[in-house]
């Protein structure tokens, strides 16, 4: 008796793995778009699901982006349901301007499907991202200049969001789509390559680009550069850097929180032993106690304390961050830093306050 095909099968492990710890009877749904990673996942889902005692659903998000965007939602729900998903829902959502069109689109999906999962009781929301997908990602961020938690990429898991792909190629969610007879939508916008141009044009080309066209580049011109020039595999190690990073970078964050909490705590009981009246409450940080640490761990408490105090997470830059580290490790009587969201931080007394002058 012959087994599925080698594609099938690799994704089959990787969902089964993935579902192990939900109990039996536990929702789970499909972000289903009808492209092949997403097509092939959903298929896969439902085969896994009815073997292991769950349930299987999809959602499919209608970014309204592209003409006849709502008869591809329309068809990638009819193709779950012909897989047997129940419940499937489509989603129209209104894709803001904030962050550019591509984390837009992708805030209004996350948001769209967090929703869904939370209206239908469902234990998790399984994403179709694959290793291609992993690699480009942290090809991006290191042409950014993006520190580690950038650079590690996306996450297996996060809340109720799974990628149980992320070990899989796309030419595998492409075999299983071959493999089970399944007519996956190609997104226009993922095409290949635009036209060769001369060195200089492709050079002010890609700096005038948009999000996805650069990832549509990456995709097809830089990746495939790179395994010529430097041998196959090389997506492959970018994916395997991004999970090393992940790692060092939660590890470095929860120094940097524990870190946070000792210099409120420190700046706090020096100023309850203070004067009376002095509320230790919003007494700020221990700037000794900053000082004390690495500079990796400093900088991300630091930063850590600024979104605490309202600043905006996509706002703070680098810039910032090393500007308010200045006022721990070089402070010579100057005035404070303006932060983002109207925050702005100063130095007195040996410690670090938060201000906002909103209020």
């Amino acid at each position: 008796m012959t087994g599925p095909p080698p594609a099938v099968a690799a994704a089959r492990v990787a969902v089964r793995a993935d579902l192990a710890d939900l109990p039996p009877g536990a929702l789970v749904l499909v972000a289903c778009s009808g492209g092949p990673d997403s097509l092939a996942l959903a298929a896969t889902t439902a085969f896994v699901s009815a073997r292991a005692g769950l349930r299987a659903g999809a959602v499919v998000v209608d970014h309204g982006l592209q003409a006849g965007s709502a008869d591809v939602a329309r068809d990638a729900a009819r193709a779950c349901r012909d897989l047997g998903l129940d419940p499937v829902r489509v989603v129209a959502v209104e894709v803001g301007g904030g962050g550019g069109p591509e984390a837009a689109a992708r805030s209004a999906r996350y948001t769209a499907l967090e929703a869904a999962a939370t209206e239908l009781g469902a234990a998790a929301v399984l994403l179709g991202h694959t290793l291609d997908d992993q690699a480009e990602t942290v090809l991006l961020a290191l042409a950014r200049g993006s520190g580690a938690r950038s650079l590690a990429g996306m996450p297996a898991r996060r809340g109720s969001l799974r990628r149980p792909l992320l070990g899989l190629r796309r030419e595998q969610t492409l075999a299983v789509c071959a493999a089970l007879g399944l007519a996956p939508w190609h997104d226009p916008t993922n095409g290949g390559p635009c036209a060769p141009v001369a060195p200089a044009a492709a050079s002010a080309q890609t700096a005038a680009a948009g999000p996805a066209q650069r990832r549509r580049e990456v995709r097809h011109r830089v990746l495939p550069l790179l395994e010529d020039v430097l041998g196959p595999g090389v997506a492959l190690a970018l994916a395997r850097t991004g999970d090393q990073l992940r790692e060092d970078a939660e590890a470095l964050e929860a120094l940097a929180a524990t870190l946070l909490a000792a210099a409120e705590a420190a700046a706090a009981e020096t100023t309850a032993a203070g004067p009376a009246g002095a509320d230790p409450a919003g007494a700020g940080l221990d700037v000794d106690l900053l000082a004390a640490a690495p500079a990796a761990v400093r900088r991300r408490a630091l930063r850590l304390a600024a979104i605490g105090a309202g600043c905006p997470p996509g706002a703070l830059h680098r810039a910032h961050v090393l500007a308010m580290d200045a006022l721990v490790t070089a402070w010579h009587g100057q005035a404070g830093v303006d932060l983002p969201g109207r925050i702005a931080l100063a130095r007195a007394c040996g410690r670090l306050t938060f201000h906002n002058p909103q209020y």
